[in-house]
């Protein structure tokens, strides 16, 4: 079932039929040093909270690169994608509007410190996460916890 309005052309007119496409996003799980230790940040715009870095895919940007250069923005740390964890989509994800988010994990070494987004930057191991994440954050972490175990 798509979902679309028309807009009026403000030269001639004509009506034009647009659609209302979810927004394509990406997060990174950053893996710093080799002790299991994750980047996190603390959201500086609503929703406020702890989340995993990540924002908006721009036109013309391949998830890859947008991932990177989130990464970038938000931790200052430069990142290597390892591998894709998973693409999420439920519509109630984002409380903003519908997303649909290309998860990766990466690595990095050094000393994240917080911008763009971020307000703090957080690093802790997964499991001692102690407050609730924004956005479907903790259903991404426990999917990450579970594919570390099997590998």
């Amino acid at each position: 079932m798509s979902t679309y309005k028309y807009i009026t052309c403000p030269k001639c007119g004509t009506k034009i039929r647009t659609y209302a496409n979810p927004v394509p996003t990406v997060d990174t799980i950053i893996e710093l040093g080799t002790d299991g230790r994750i980047v996190l940040i603390k959201r500086k715009n609503p929703p406020y909270g702890l989340a995993i870095p990540g924002g908006f895919v721009d036109y013309g940007e391949r998830v890859e690169d947008a991932a990177v250069r989130e990464a970038k923005e938000e931790t200052g740390l430069d990142v290597e994608i390892r591998y894709l964890l998973g693409v999420y989509s439920d519509p109630n994800r984002d409380p903003r509007l519908h997303t649909i988010s290309t998860v990766f994990v990466a690595s990095a070494q050094g000393s994240p410190r917080a911008g763009d987004d971020a307000k703090e930057v957080v690093v802790v191991r997964p499991e001692e996460i102690d407050q609730p994440l924004c956005f479907d954050h903790e259903k991404i972490i426990s999917d990450y916890l579970k594919k570390a175990k099997r590998c």
